[in-house]
């Protein structure tokens, strides 16, 4: 005999499954933002610690590049929480000239999964957060255009609506795709997907050349940032004379054989 529902258990049913729905929302969210550990498959290259610092990390020697071995990025007190973050304002930065300082994993990466937090200490703090050593997602505080906070560099407008603030922990949680390439030849852009504290700012965003020069990072110098390599790159922080803080940082690593980087 087939059944029939009253009115009263339809609700009951549909209230169940939103409520499960909005549940498995909730687990998706857990997964970016300020906080969120590594999980099992991923690489931890920053826990706050100096030997992990240096085992993990050395500097970019770019044309600009004037400090030297050890690394001077120094291990500081966290100032919200309990433990150590290091500092990218290396003492050889004069003027926020950059290029002179900046640090990159010894690790090259092609697809990933970074989750890395930030925290800007004054007014107008600048470092920036380099995807393969070529492809900028800015850290800038003040700023909120596309050369600003949040930005896809010079490709998307500054989601600063997510930002923060001075003195408070910010992530950026994000799912990149390198470029593809044929025969020599680039038939895909890059791809990636970028959370801000949780929110979803930029989705699936072509990334159409390295911004800043030769200066900036890999092939900035090869026809104006156009001419693109299929070279993986390291993961690489700027230092740009600014107290602009970083902790809990991890990658896993990823084969995107679909571009797509929606997460």
């Amino acid at each position: 005999m087939k059944r029939t529902f009253k009115k009263s258990e339809l609700f009951f049913v549909s209230f169940a499954i939103l409520t499960f729905l909005a549940s498995m929302t909730l687990i998706a969210q857990e997964k970016t933002g300020v906080g969120i550990k590594a999980p099992k498959k991923a690489e931890v290259i920053f826990d706050g610690s100096r030997e992990m610092l240096d085992q993990q990390w050395t500097y970019w020697e770019g044309p600009r590049f004037s400090s030297q071995l050890p690394l001077k990025w120094e291990i500081v007190d966290d100032p919200v929480d309990d433990g150590t973050v290091v500092n990218s304002n290396d003492p050889s930065v004069t003027g926020g000239k950059y290029g002179t300082a900046d640090m990159v994993t010894k690790k090259k990466y092609r697809d990933f999964r970074l989750h890395i937090e930030f925290l800007v200490e004054k007014e107008g703090g600048n470092s920036g957060v380099y995807l393969q050593n070529r492809y900028e997602i800015q850290v800038l505080d003040g700023d909120k255009t596309k050369h600003g906070m949040g930005a896809v560099i010079n490709e998307t407008e500054s989601p600063y609506y997510a930002y923060n603030g001075i003195g408070k922990w910010n992530a950026y949680d994000i799912t990149f795709r390198a470029a593809r390439f044929e025969n020599g030849k680039l038939i895909e852009k890059p791809l990636v997907t970028v959370y801000f504290n949780g929110q979803k700012a930029h989705t699936n965003v072509r990334i159409n050349q390295v911004w800043g020069g030769v200066n900036s990072g890999l092939d900035g110098g090869n026809d104006g940032g156009k001419g693109i390599t299929d070279t993986p790159g390291g993961l690489k922080l700027q230092a740009e004379g600014h107290a602009v803080l970083y902790r809990n940082i991890w990658i896993k690593e990823l084969n995107l054989k679909k571009a797509n980087t929606d997460f």
